[in-house]
C-alpha cells in the first residue's frame, strides 16, 4: 500500500458495533435489522440531523421501542474495536497520516475513536462536515484536514453504502466487509474487498 494517508469508516470498519446493536434489540437477526435500517437512513440524510434521532428511527422501523437509541448512547464505551485494530492502525501511524470519517454526532465520534486506543490525526463526524455520508463533504473536509489530495488517500469502508462516494471524490477504496454483506450488496467494480485489517499492512 503506497498511499501516503489511510481514513477509516469508524463504527463499522475498526469497531465492532455490531454485537452492541444485537444485544440491545435481544437477537442477531433484530440487531441486523436495526442496524441495517440505520445505515439506509443516515447513508440517505444529506444534511445532519440528531444522530440519537436517526437511531430511534430505525428502531421503530425494525419494531423496537424508541428506548433501544437511549441505551445505545448510554452503553456507547461498550464498543470493541475489532482485535486487530490497534496494532493495524498504530503500525501504520508511524510511516502514513490516519484519519476517520464517521456518520455520528462529535462527542460520540471521540468516544467511538478513543476505543481505538491510538491517536488519530483527522475525527470528522457527520455533525461538524454537517452532512452525513455519502455527501462529499464529509470526505473533503478530512482530505483538507489531512492536508492531501485525494488521489493520495486511501479509504477504508466499513459498509457497502460507504464505498462509491469516496471513490467518486477520487481515492482507492478497500471496503472491509467483516460482516460478510457482500453476499447480498456486492461490491462494485474494481473495489477491494477484505475480511481483517490486517491485510492492509500487505
Amino acid at each position: 500500500m503506497n498511499a501516503p494517508a489511510v481514513l477509516f469508516d469508524l463504527l463499522t470498519g475498526l469497531l465492532d458495533s455490531w454485537s452492541l446493536w444485537n444485544g440491545i434489540a435481544g437477537s442477531d437477526e433484530l440487531g441486523f435489522a436495526w442496524r441495517r435500517s440505520y445505515l439506509e437512513l443516515t447513508y440517505g440524510a444529506g444534511r445532519y440531523r440528531a444522530y440519537d434521532e436517526m437511531v430511534a428511527d430505525a428502531a421503530r422501523e425494525v419494531g423496537l421501542p424508541d428506548s433501544a437509541a437511549g441505551e445505545l448512547v448510554d452503553r456507547w464505551d461498550e464498543l470493541e474495536p475489532w482485535p486487530e485494530a490497534h496494532h493495524v492502525v498504530g503500525t501504520l501511524q508511524h510511516t502514513r497520516r490516519i484519519g476517520v470519517v464517521t456518520n455520528c454526532s462529535e462527542l460520540l465520534a471521540e468516544r467511538a475513536a478513543a476505543r481505538v486506543g491510538v491517536e488519530f490525526d483527522v475525527l470528522v463526524s457527520a455533525e461538524r462536515a454537517g452532512f452525513y455520508k455519502p455527501h462529499e463533504r464529509a470526505y473533503n473536509l478530512a482530505l483538507e484536514e489531512l492536508g492531501f489530495d485525494a488521489a493520495r488517500v486511501l479509504y477504508v469502508a466499513g459498509s457497502p453504502y460507504d464505498v462509491s462516494a469516496p471513490a467518486s471524490v477520487g481515492m482507492a477504496v478497500v471496503w472491509h466487509d467483516r460482516a460478510g454483506l457482500r453476499r447480498s450488496l456486492p461490491a462494485p467494480p474494481r473495489v477491494t474487498v477484505i475480511e481483517n485489517l490486517s491485510e492492509l499492512l500487505f
